[in-house]
């Protein structure tokens, strides 16, 4: 089951004219403090590995949840939706990254784990990014 809730955050002192790169950085920051916000414990970001990456590694409620964050700009992409583009071969990376974690950072430690889709979606104008957070997909 998808769940979505829908946020919007106002973004302060930031020129806003961010390439792509930046953008994605930006994203994940918004995505951490959200997580945050909502109870969650932000325990790694960035972790990689030659075959994949996972943005954003949290905890609730004794659940590791591994989050893949995508965004885009609404003033360059219109109504495009960030979240289309976690596809089956995008999930098996995360999955097997994942797995990868779970052995090695968490000593293979029988655990509860899930992964979450962030989508974050900037408004230049407004200058704020509106998020939907799509869990255990």
């Amino acid at each position: 089951m998808v769940q979505w809730l829908d946020y919007w955050f106002i973004i302060h002192n930031t020129r806003f004219m961010l390439n792509s790169k930046e953008l994605g950085f930006f994203a994940e920051n918004i995505a951490a403090r959200y997580l945050e916000v909502g109870g969650y414990e932000v325990v790694d970001k960035n972790y990689r590995k030659p075959w994949g990456e996972i943005d954003i590694i949290a905890r609730k409620d004794e659940v590791v949840i591994f989050v893949e964050v995508k965004s885009n700009s609404q003033e360059f992409e219109g109504d495009f939706n960030p979240e289309v583009r976690v596809d089956w071969k995008k999930m098996a990376k995360i999955k097997r990254t994942a797995m990868l974690y779970l052995e090695h950072e968490l000593c293979g430690m029988d655990l509860e784990w899930q992964i979450d889709v962030i989508s974050v979606v900037f408004d230049r104008v407004n200058k704020k990014a509106k998020i939907k957070h799509f869990k255990n997909v």
